[in-house]
């Protein structure tokens, strides 16, 4: 499963001691939170994953939601009944496997030199998050709110916390709401550290 959740303990010592310390207000400009780019371009992914579908999830979706920070790096998510046939796509556009993944999936380097991690879910929401993405300015296929911060919350580092804080903080109550339901469904274990992050978030953007 790709979701589990592992890192509970440490999710909480986190927002232990992140509410001993917060304070209103993150330093940014409300136009910074709020702004939405796509400054650093990535690979073409649709150019050579072309039989089946994927989204691109961790650093480089986290832009739709939150303000860009130089990650370069892609991750994807397919479905582990598709693996056969993206890594099909990948030979054939000269992509070099450098090695398993510590939880199923690969990694890869592109001939960019690009560096390409292909996570295999079969969790059942895995097909949902696939068939219902948005879309980067690009056309790249984003993996929406709510599975993005269930995967980052069943992660649970440090970097994904503080991303989670923020995404949340910034999302409106409609999504918030659907994000709520996703987590209650399928990490219901994170349901009290989620408002936890929601109400930290808020804070740190402003958008009470």
């Amino acid at each position: 499963m790709l979701v589990q959740d592992l890192s509970a303990q440490k999710r909480r010592f986190f927002l232990t001691l992140v509410k001993k310390r917060v304070k209103s207000g993150s330093g940014s400009s409300s136009a910074f939170l709020h702004e939405r780019t796509w400054t650093y371009p990535v690979n073409n992914l649709n150019s050579v994953l072309k039989q089946v579908p994927f989204v691109i999830i961790d650093g480089v979706a986290t832009r739709m939601y939150m303000p860009e920070r130089m990650t370069l790096d892609l991750d994807i998510l397919i479905k582990a009944e598709d693996s056969e046939l993206i890594y099909q796509d990948l030979k054939s556009a000269g992509a070099k496997k450098i090695g398993n993944l510590s939880i199923a999936g690969s990694q890869w380097q592109l001939s960019d030199h690009t560096s390409l991690d292909v996570l295999e879910g079969e969790d059942e929401w895995v097909k949902d998050a696939i068939a219902r993405p948005n879309y980067s300015p690009d056309s790249l296929p984003i993996i929406s709110l709510p599975y993005l911060i269930l995967m980052k919350l069943s992660a649970s580092r440090t970097q994904d916390l503080a991303d989670v804080s923020r995404m949340l903080g910034l999302a409106e109550e409609k999504e918030l709401t659907k994000i709520k339901k996703i987590i209650q469904t399928y990490l219901p274990t994170a349901v009290e550290d989620l408002e936890s992050l929601i109400i930290l978030g808020k804070l740190e953007t402003g958008n009470n």
